[in-house]
């Protein structure tokens, strides 16, 4: 097994608004759309994506061999349409959910308006998400793993184990924490690298990057706890630093059209770049440019880039 995400599944409920109302006030909408979402998943997707060419479609590669090379996503489901529809759309992106169980909760969903400039405020409901708890974490799922991905979207207890046993397996442990909260030092020994963005490293630092410059330091200051930490700036791209050293990486120029999927295309990239042992500076640059691409389309799950994409947009 190369990558296992633990984390939420949630079906995302998406309308279009002019701007985003302010509070006690009502808006008219666009006609609301489905889309498959969930941090958890949408990072299980976009991490299958990008290994999918070099690994799954091997020339000669059996069903075992490309599931042991692949993405395993842990989490919970209703047993509900939602739950069936979105435990279904993983596995067809060749994503092992031996370990993602549908039980008696609804299924999470997550709210999401979207404005015209493309930003988006999100509502989630976390339903069967909180009820993954530590003690359904096997140490079996993580047998192999090379990288372990996990964000904030399910009981932070749960992430402390999955984060633990990560470790145990000798998988590199990448932790996105959103959304934000106070994190244990218990946890953060057991993680090597520490994605956040503006609005989480000013949750965690007090003090909010609004420039490159800033956030590098503001990422030295979180590397006190962190070896390697990451801080995505939007349009402004990303930051890092590192023992390998630190660095700016700027991003790529597009037209926004929805940013819901950025920041999961972006770890997804940057997974798939660390278990490929690439540098950290080429792993962030991955990341960028899946983060951007993404961005130049809507929804969460359905705007997140193949590697092919990234591939061609990267320099050489």
């Amino acid at each position: 097994m190369s990558i296992v995400v633990v984390g939420s599944i949630n079906m995302d409920l998406v309308v279009r608004v002019k701007r985003h109302p302010i509070p006690g006030e009502t808006l008219l909408g666009s006609d609301y759309e489905t889309h498959h979402g969930g941090k958890g998943a949408n990072q299980a997707v976009a991490a299958a994506r990008m290994l999918s060419r070099t690994l799954l479609t091997a020339k000669g590669a059996t069903t075992a061999a490309a599931q042991s090379a692949g993405v395993r996503m842990i989490g919970r489901v209703g047993q509900d349409e939602f739950g069936n529809q979105l435990r279904n759309a993983l596995k067809r992106e060749g994503i092992n959910v031996n370990a993602t169980i549908p039980i008696a909760a609804p299924t999470g969903v997550a709210f999401i308006a979207v404005d015209e400039e493309g930003q988006n405020t999100i509502i989630v409901s976390p339903g069967s998400n909180h009820r993954l708890r530590p003690e359904n974490l096997s140490p079996a799922e993580f047998e192999g793993a090379r990288v372990v991905v996990l964000q904030l979207e399910i009981p932070l207890e749960t992430v402390r184990r999955a984060a633990e046993l990560g470790r145990q397996a000798g998988a590199k442990v990448i932790l996105n924490a959103s959304p934000v909260q106070k994190l244990p030092d218990r946890l953060l020994e057991c993680i090597d690298i520490l994605v956040v963005n503006e609005s989480e490293a000013l949750g965690l630092s007090g003090v909010l990057p609004d420039s490159p410059e800033m956030a590098l330091e503001v990422a030295m200051v979180l590397a006190e706890k962190v070896p390697t930490v990451i801080i995505t700036l939007g349009e402004q791209g990303a930051v890092w630093v590192s023992p390998e050293g630190r660095g700016h990486q700027p991003a790529l120029e597009i037209e926004v059209a929805d940013t819901t999927g950025a920041g999961d295309a972006f770890i997804g990239a940057l997974a798939t770049a660390i278990c490929e042992v690439k540098t950290i500076s080429h792993a962030v640059q991955r990341g960028c440019v899946a983060g951007a691409l993404a961005a130049t389309k809507t929804g969460a799950q359905s705007s997140l880039p193949w590697r092919e994409d990234v591939n061609a947009r990267l320099e050489p």
